[in-house]
């Protein structure tokens, strides 16, 4: 008899401690722990971090970092990291902060507008952990140049403006082959018989439209501007696009930053294999990511007489057209004089 009463004595003593446990348990784990966090970031682990490295950078903003530490444990969290970019609310206890800590939110990479790889490498690093060194290596690999026709100054022509969702862990050739796949399915069998039947690559229809896209912002020109171009090649006269001009001097002065609103006719003596006044025939690259529209513009193009265009007065943005010099004279002549009177230098 005495045996059991002490029994049941030990039985109650266990179950006090069992349920003091849990209360334990539960408070750390679901008490709010979280705070001052700015909701509007996004937490990052790195691949190389580990658990102390999670812990130390979120220790200022928990109520209870022992708790947490104990809870992580308990979840197996401390040796099961996710690398990536998650999700944090404030007041987050330590129990649901662990669940958000394993679920990788993607990344929606955007990028248009730029002028060069280097620059899309640099707008891709800012995104994702890559940086854009390792992005430049896999844009330059000699295999995937070689395989897809690219050289170091028209690869940019492989990238088309879009939005992609990744991982922020996601490898830079993963990321690049992603990217060349969406290359491929839009050059489709259509867009490449049209290439060719202006006697253009796909490449070269893309460094054409960086041109296109840098003179004339007017959707409903571009197919104009295109004509204009491609009139120009048919007879052999050189382009004569300005933009290839100010891409020069900035490639010529490093500088990529400066603002060049004006072209003179000094301009259009530097020796560079992107002036176009200076060589026949288009560039070596693209000097701007064109996006699909103007690519389609290109495709498209529009037939007609026109070998000259220059920017007009009277509707700001677009361009007059002309078929002779000595009108295109004439509509110069009076955007210079504009020019000159608005101080634009």
């Amino acid at each position: 008899m005495k045996l059991k009463n002490i029994l049941i004595a030990f039985s109650v003593v266990g179950a006090f401690v069992f349920l003091g446990y849990l209360y334990v348990w539960y408070g750390k784990a679901f008490s709010s722990n979280l705070h001052d966090w700015n909701e509007k970031e996004y937490f990052y682990i790195k691949t190389t971090d580990n658990f102390q490295d999670v812990l130390q950078t979120l220790r200022p903003y928990l109520n209870n970092p022992e708790g947490f530490e104990e809870i992580a444990s308990q979840r197996s969290y401390t040796n099961n990291l996710i690398a990536g970019r998650f999700k944090l609310t404030n007041g987050m206890d330590s129990y649901s902060l662990i669940e958000a800590l394993r679920k990788n939110a993607p990344v929606r990479l955007t990028f248009n507008n730029q002028e060069r790889i280097e620059d899309l490498a640099g707008r891709i690093a800012s995104q994702v952990e890559a940086d854009s060194v390792a992005m430049m290596d896999v844009f330059f690999d000699p295999q995937y140049l070689e395989e897809n026709g690219f050289t170091k100054e028209n690869v940019l022509a492989g990238f088309l403006p879009e939005t992609y969702e990744f991982y922020w862990t996601v490898s830079p050739m993963k990321m690049r082959n992603r990217m060349h796949k969406e290359y491929l399915k839009f050059w489709n069998e259509e867009r490449k018989e049209k290439a060719a039947a202006l006697g253009l690559t796909p490449v070269e229809v893309a460094i054409l439209a960086s041109i296109v896209q840098k003179e004339t912002s007017k959707n409903d020109e571009k197919s104009k501007v295109a004509g204009v171009y491609l009139n120009r090649m048919q007879i052999g006269m050189p382009l004569q696009a300005d933009p290839t001009v100010v891409f020069a001097k900035k490639l010529y002065t490093n500088d990529f930053n400066q603002v060049i609103k004006r072209v003179y006719h000094k301009d259009t003596e530097l020796n560079s294999p992107y002036n176009t006044y200076q060589n026949i025939g288009l560039p070596p690259g693209p000097i701007f990511m064109p996006d699909k529209g103007t690519i389609d513009a290109v495709l498209n193009a529009e037939k007609h007489e026109y070998i000259y265009f220059c920017a007009s007065v009277e509707r700001m943005g677009y361009h007059e057209f002309a078929e002779t010099l000595a009108q295109h004279n004439q509509n110069s002549r009076k955007y210079s004089a504009w020019l000159n009177q608005s101080g634009i230098k």
